[in-house]
């Protein structure tokens, strides 16, 4: 899960382009150590005259052998790149681990409805969860294009009929009818499916 799809994250920041990948590396560095069959021999044979010549890496993914043939410079660059795509993939990883991202992931779909569902959470359980939704509501829904909230109870709660267009209005009010909340409802075992029915019902939803 992420702000956009991984691959379109590494276009964005040159790591495909940059060719960092071992296979990129190697091809930049050197060149494959062949083997060929030798008809004679009725075997393959590998190439013996850079033996010696060249420092040599043996991938251990296919067992393919690499001279090396870079100069130290080359080498040097690699290395810079490497440490910047790692220091960008920390970065990734501190993002998507950070805040409401922790707790919910993160919201790409466009149309979303959050059902709630507290069961017989504590007081303080209860507002704890209303501060995470309240989090997700003013750091993620912000960014998409409409949503809506329902409440799983006995008497089934809904913050709009419909999904609603995004705006800094509504998702203000979204977050005041979170906190206007009851702390305990009727509980009803079969509110979870109803409610998440209910979300399912409005054809704009991806989510």
């Amino acid at each position: 899960q992420s702000l956009v799809s991984s691959s379109k994250w590494l276009q964005r920041y040159g790591l495909k382009r940059n060719k960092l990948s071992l296979s990129q590396i190697l091809s930049q560095v050197g060149f494959q150590h062949r083997k060929d069959y030798v008809t004679t021999l009725g075997k393959p044979v590998a190439s013996r005259y850079a033996d010696g010549l060249f420092p040599q890496y043996k991938r251990a993914q296919d067992g393919s052998v690499y001279n090396l043939t870079a100069k130290k410079e080359l080498i040097l660059h690699f290395v810079d790149c490497l440490i910047g795509a790692i220091e960008l993939y920390q970065q990734r990883m501190e993002w998507l681990t950070s805040e409401s991202r922790q707790i919910f992931g993160v919201i790409q779909e466009q149309c979303i409805v959050i059902v709630l569902d507290f069961g017989t959470a504590a007081p303080t359980e209860f507002d704890l969860c209303r501060d995470a939704l309240s989090m997700v509501l003013v750091e993620q829904v912000i960014r998409i294009s409409r949503f809506n909230l329902i409440r799983a109870a006995q008497d089934l709660m809904k913050w709009q009929q419909k999904c609603t267009p995004v705006s800094e209005h509504t998702v203000k009010s979204a977050v005041t009818w979170l906190w206007k909340l009851d702390h305990m409802t009727a509980v009803s075992h079969a509110s979870s499916a109803e409610a998440l029915l209910e979300a399912m019902g409005d054809e704009a939803v991806s989510s």
